[in-house]
C-alpha cells in the first residue's frame, strides 16, 4: 500500500514522538556531531544539509545548537509536521532538488514506501546528495533482532537489508554507521574504511 499524508497527523506525532520517543534530542545532538566528526576526519566539506523527513525538527536543532553555519533545509511529508515546525512539504518518492545537499540525512522513512516508492525515492535521495548520505530504515532482520517493538511503528513494509542495498549501492557505497557516500563524491577512503565496489575486491 502507497503512503499516505494522512497517517502522520497529530495523533501519529502524539504517539511517536510525545510518548514513545525512540530518539530524543541528545540522542539527535549525538548523531549530528557524531557525523559531522567523519565527514571531517575525511575532509569532507559540510556546508548544506538537506533532511528528509524531519519530523519534530530534532536534526535541524542539533545543527543550530553544535554547527550553526550549516544551512539547512528540513522536508516532510507530513502535513501536520509541516504547519507545526515550519518544514516544506515534499514526497520524496517523486520530487529531486534542484541542487545537492553536501549531507542529506533520512531518517526513518523508506520503511512507510512501497517497493516502487521505495526505489524512485532512493533515486532522488542520490541526486539531493553531493557527497554523504545519512540513512536509517528497518529492516526485516531488524523487526526479529533490533527493534524496540514499544516504541517502533510496526505498520510498515519490511523489507531485507539486501533489497536496500542492491538499490542503495547504484549510487552509494557504504561506509558504516548508516553514512553512504556517493561513488562521485570527492573523498578518499582507505580499504577497510569503506565497501568497495564488486568489480573492485581483488587484493591484487
Amino acid at each position: 500500500m502507497a503512503a499516505s499524508s494522512d497517517q502522520f497527523d497529530a495523533t501519529y506525532y502524539a504517539r511517536h514522538y510525545d510518548h514513545a520517543k525512540v530518539h530524543d534530542q541528545q540522542r539527535l545532538d549525538s548523531l549530528v556531531n557524531g557525523i559531522m566528526g567523519f565527514a571531517a576526519w575525511w575532509k569532507v566539506p559540510v556546508r548544506s544539509v538537506l533532511d528528509v523527513g524531519a519530523g519534530t525538527g530534532g536534526i535541524g536543532r542539533a545543527l543550530q545548537a553544535h554547527h550553526p553555519t550549516v544551512r539547512y533545509r528540513g522536508t516532510e511529508f507530513s502535513k501536520h509536521a509541516c504547519a507545526e515546525y515550519g518544514h516544506q512539504y515534499v514526497d520524496i518518492s517523486v520530487w529531486a532538488p534542484r541542487r545537492a545537499y553536501d549531507l542529506t540525512v533520512c531518517l526513518s522513512v523508506l520503511q512507510y514506501l512501497d517497493d516502487t516508492q521505495c526505489e524512485a525515492a532512493i533515486s532522488n535521495l542520490a541526486a539531493a546528495t553531493r557527497s554523504l548520505l545519512y540513512l536509517e530504515v528497518t529492516t526485516s532482520w531488524d523487526r526479529k533482532h533490533s527493534v524496540d517493538t514499544e516504541h517502533t511503528d510496526m505498520d510498515v513494509h519490511w523489507r531485507s537489508g539486501a533489497w536496500y542495498r542492491r538499490i542503495l549501492t547504484r549510487h552509494f557505497r557504504q561506509i558504516g554507521g548508516g553514512l553512504w557516500a556517493r561513488h562521485d563524491a570527492p573523498v578518499v577512503f582507505f580499504d577497510l574504511e569503506a565497501a568497495r565496489p564488486r568489480s573492485d575486491r581483488s587484493d591484487q
